[in-house]
């Protein structure tokens, strides 16, 4: 646990979900950058009496800070949220003092103050700031932060196409700030996501399908290799069954998963609202009407009912934000473990580097390789 200490207060702050050896900060310098412009240190305190809005703050540092002056977050992750309702109770804050919604949430009719923390995607960025731009008039106050590595030259240009005139401060401790003037004037357009397109004819049952993606989905434009060879060797089974698809981006091994096997029952999970979003289009559209799916944003499998899935499968990632990591791997392969019924089945997919069977072997004393290439491996896990 860090503290973070602005003019409002010290906050003790942590990620979602805590864990004590975790040596990850809840935030960053540019959120503390961020803070001190508004609080005043380099000019004019910021008029916060308006209606706020914090725009992808990772881990609820921004919200928290700011929670007496009743901000809206709005996130795409479901782990950000949840860590901005722990620090907001660990800082003495009512959860209703801020409104937290997500991307797919409407957004506040009227914005006095945006505070964008620039995402990774810049898909994500370019919805979000269209989705938000009708609500900006010409006093809003529009700032952005995020560390050197993350703003770019592109970053610049969306903010100056959507709302107008950008410029950037000076780096501190490695951080940068983006300063935006509103001009009412520039042509708003709608966003150009989602976006689909179609699979190719060698990728098993999924071949030829239409793939829909919102923004910010991983290799939105186009199928991955990985999963590309993961749906090329997906398991071959029959029968009713409870089938995770975790992590599930866009849905598409799900849905081949589905397709696979008609009696199956696949359940899309992903931290991500417009994954899940995209998962479900995605599934809709190709599924048929009696296939059966549930569509779930939480924190991997912690809401399934221990022993009542027969197959779990999953591509997990190897990133937090700008950290390597695969804390959140384990946790995806704890969860499966305790999801699966005793024969039940994990399929993972990863870099042959990550050392996935480590994992595996210790948690599920066993752990075998369906197949490999000389980038990709797939791991099969059975519950005892």
């Amino acid at each position: 646990m860090n503290c973070l200490t602005t003019s409002w207060g010290e906050f003790a702050l942590t990620r979602f979900p805590e864990d004590s050896r975790d040596r990850l900060r809840a935030w960053d310098a540019s959120d503390a950058y961020l803070l001190r412009h508004l609080e005043g240190i380099d000019g004019e305190p910021t008029d916060l009496s308006g209606t706020v809005v914090v725009l992808g703050d990772r881990w609820g540092a921004l919200t928290t800070a700011l929670a007496g002056h009743r901000p809206v977050q709005i996130t795409d992750s479901y782990l950000g949220r949840q860590a901005t309702r722990a620090n907001l109770a660990r800082a003495g804050v009512e959860e209703d003092t801020v409104r937290l919604l997500s991307t797919r949430d409407t957004p506040p009719e009227r914005i006095d103050v945006l505070l964008v923390r620039v995402p990774k995607s810049l898909a994500l960025l370019e919805d979000q700031l269209r989705r938000l731009a009708p609500a900006v008039h010409a006093g809003t106050v529009v700032v952005g932060t995020g560390m050197v590595t993350e703003i770019h030259t592109s970053t610049l240009k969306l903010f100056e196409q959507i709302l107008g005139p950008t410029r950037t401060s000076l780096a501190v401790k490695k951080a940068r700030l983006i300063f935006c003037t509103p001009d009412p004037r520039l042509a708003r357009t709608a966003s150009p996501w989602p976006r689909s397109y179609p699979l190719p004819t060698d990728v098993g049952p999924a071949s030829g399908l239409t793939v829909t993606n919102h923004a910010g989905i991983f290799c939105a434009e186009r199928l991955d290799i990985g999963t590309r060879f993961f749906l090329r060797n997906l398991p071959r089974r029959r029968g009713p069954e409870r089938v995770v698809d975790l992590g599930c981006g866009n849905g598409v091994v799900g849905t081949a998963a589905a397709l696979a096997n008609p009696e199956a029952e696949v359940l899309f999970v992903d931290e991500s609202y417009q994954a899940v979003a995209s998962a479900e289009a995605t599934f809709r559209a190709n599924a048929g009407a009696t296939a059966r799916a549930e569509f779930w944003v939480g924190d991997g499998l912690s809401g399934v009912p221990a022993e009542s899935v027969d197959l779990v499968l999953n591509n997990p990632p190897f990133h937090t934000h700008q950290a390597m990591t695969d804390a959140t791997a384990y946790r995806m392969f704890a969860g499966s473990r305790e999801a699966l019924r005793p024969g039940g089945e994990l399929w993972v997919i990863g870099n042959r580097h990550l050392g996935y069977h480590v994992k595996l072997r210790r948690l599920f004393g066993n752990c075998e390789v369906v197949t490999s290439d000389p980038k990709f491996v797939i791991l099969r896990a059975v519950k005892r």
